[in-house]
């Protein structure tokens, strides 16, 4: 099965869990509140519907058109556009009869259960398989920077230690990129000294011009030769497994930073090396490739062993199910809180960031290209987050809009009338209408393009 067709089938399995359970969040509180509910729908049924069955008072089916689904509430100005409904005598069944407190909580339903399903996400994920990640205070000799353009735009370089940004201390290695995307300054210490550098406000679009070396920070990574493989230009020479090369031509080296610059500049050549071997110090010669290779696979065979040689520690966090709930708690909330902060970003032209507003394909590929059932929970639990926040935006025609609304009237005691919410639910449609067109506009543009 193509990656393609992977990424495809977890999109719509993902979208579709996440679209029943939000309007599902609708969905109870109106029945509670016995607020008739006529059609509950994953996608859209503009004109026909796949499917559809009617249970009671309420028509539960499948549209044609995967752009969401809805649950459609009687008395309520929604996507549906009932003019006819709305003009006759309010039921007490309907939704505009209700308290503005009831309506209210059945507005807010579909987000707090998006926001609610990706903790409980979080949770599994965490009491299941923990956590793991390099420790960023146990790097030996700080950070390699993997590409210099992005390494030189932040101001760092190879041989750093990451303390902090906007003054909150980095435990993982792992979290420098996404911390340093969203925030404003940066701590480091070089060379024994602490140094405080202004991000740049168009960081995060130097980074969307080079993707493919978007993780430019890694652990550097000493050249500990692991195996031989017989095609190498060096099977022959002297190499054994678990040799530490540590000179080339006159020059001492340590780690794969080190090394491969000298490589690159003595293609094709062969070298004079030392090798340190049981605790011994070896001379021998290495024949380097057309390509600056030396042919060899490198790494310890564990991560203990890195730990072990002090190069690094791996941290495995392991809950009990206890333990679990208050971490996928925290997981969401910073979870919602960094994608805040990309929203920002997004909103200040300054820094590029619109650029990266994506659209269904963009959603589509933040699945991975194989099928991984952590992988496929932790990006729907990081979709639901991204529901949550955009349907509580104060749009007419989103949940938000309902909310702004809904407030308005319990804090002045006047309700809009049905003509206002009318034009302000079609203007509402303009704007997500324009929306979905650049976030889609947005993903032709890169395809064609870049």
């Amino acid at each position: 099965m193509s990656p393609i067709v992977i990424k495809t089938i977890q999109f719509f399995l993902s979208l579709s869990i996440l679209i029943v359970l939000h309007e599902l969040g609708h969905f109870i509180p109106a029945k509670y509140f016995k607020t008739r509910v006529e059609k509950f729908y994953l996608f859209f049924d503009v004109k026909f519907s796949l499917f559809k069955k009617k249970i009671g008072e309420t028509e539960y089916g499948i549209g044609w058109l995967p752009l969401g689904g809805y649950v459609k509430i009687s008395g309520m100005i929604d996507e549906s556009m009932d003019k006819e409904a709305m003009a006759e005598e309010p039921k007490e069944w309907e939704f505009r009869s209700k308290p503005a407190w009831q309506r209210l909580i059945i507005m807010l339903g579909g987000v707090t259960v998006n926001f609610i399903l990706a903790v409980v996400i979080f949770i599994g994920l965490a009491y299941a398989y923990g956590d793991q990640y390099v420790a960023n205070d146990s790097l030996k000799d700080g950070i390699w920077v993997t590409d210099t353009t992005l390494g030189d735009a932040l101001g760092v370089q190879t041989g750093d230690k990451i303390l902090a940004v906007d003054g909150k201390k980095i435990e993982s290695l792992n979290s420098i990129v996404p911390e340093v995307v969203y925030g404003e300054n940066i701590t480091i210490e070089r060379n024994g000294q602490k140094i405080e550098k202004e991000i740049p406000v168009d960081f995060i679009e130097t980074i969307s011009n080079n993707k493919e070396n978007a993780r430019f920070i890694s652990q550097r990574s000493p050249f500990i030769i692991n195996a031989i493989p017989d095609g190498s230009p060096n099977a022959n020479t002297g190499f054994e497994k678990g040799d530490a090369l540590i000179e080339i031509e006159g020059t001492r080296v340590e780690y794969l930073d080190q090394v491969s610059p000298i490589l690159e500049v003595n293609k094709g050549k062969t070298v004079n090396v030392i090798v340190k071997r049981n605790g011994t110090e070896l001379p021998l010669e290495a024949k380097i490739s057309d390509d600056g290779k030396i042919g060899v696979s490198l790494g310890f065979d564990s991560l203990e062993e890195y730990e072990k040689e002090g190069y690094f520690q791996v941290k495995q966090l392991d809950y009990t199910f206890i333990e679990s709930i208050p971490a996928g708690w925290n997981k969401g909330v910073k979870t919602l809180t960094d994608y805040i902060k990309g929203m920002k970003k997004i909103f200040n032209p300054d820094t590029g960031a619109y650029k990266e507003v994506g659209g269904f394909a963009a959603i589509g590929g933040m699945f991975p290209d194989t099928w991984n059932w952590p992988a496929f929970w932790a990006t729907t639990a990081f979709i639901s987050i991204i529901l949550a926040f955009m349907n509580i935006l104060p749009i007419p025609a989103l949940d938000g809009g309902h909310v702004m609304f809904l407030l308005y009237e319990m804090i002045t005691g006047r309700k809009p009338s049905d003509k206002f919410l009318e034009y302000a639910q079609i203007t509402g449609f303009f704007i997500l209408i324009a929306l979905l067109l650049f976030a889609n506009g947005n993903d032709v543009y890169k395809a064609i393009f870049k």
